[in-house]
């Protein structure tokens, strides 16, 4: 099972400030980097997701989603790499926004299908 990393706020007394940098999102492995304040200072945290044999991913404290501090000597790296997959993942959304657009049928039929809910609404 999928758990939402900006809702990852263990233990309250160090975490603040989520920034998600990387979300895999509700699939297999999924992972998450993250921008946030740990005991008020700027840190890069990281951490899975969650899957079928652990609901609030890893690391967990208590039963509590929490995040790896992620090295200050690794951080650069880590946010590079966290960038370039959410880049990876807009341009792939890209491409299935511009393949269904070239769909000229489709297009044709969720024309009609609007056209049809705005008649709906007269």
């Amino acid at each position: 099972m999928y758990h939402d990393p900006k809702t990852v706020l263990s233990p309250k007394d160090r975490v603040a400030s989520i920034e998600v940098i990387f979300d895999k999102g509700p699939v297999d492995f999924s992972w998450s980097v993250a921008r946030l304040k740990w005991d008020e200072s700027d840190a890069v945290g990281i951490r899975w997701n969650g899957d079928e044999r652990s609901s609030v991913g890893l690391p967990q404290a208590r039963g509590n989603p929490t995040w790896f501090i992620v090295p200050c000597e690794l951080e650069s790296a880590v946010l590079a790499a966290a960038r370039e997959a959410n880049r990876a993942k807009l341009d792939s959304l890209t491409e299935g926004y511009r393949l269904m657009a070239a769909d000229r049928a489709r297009e044709i039929e969720a024309e009609e299908w609007t056209e049809a809910l705005v008649g709906d609404i007269d």
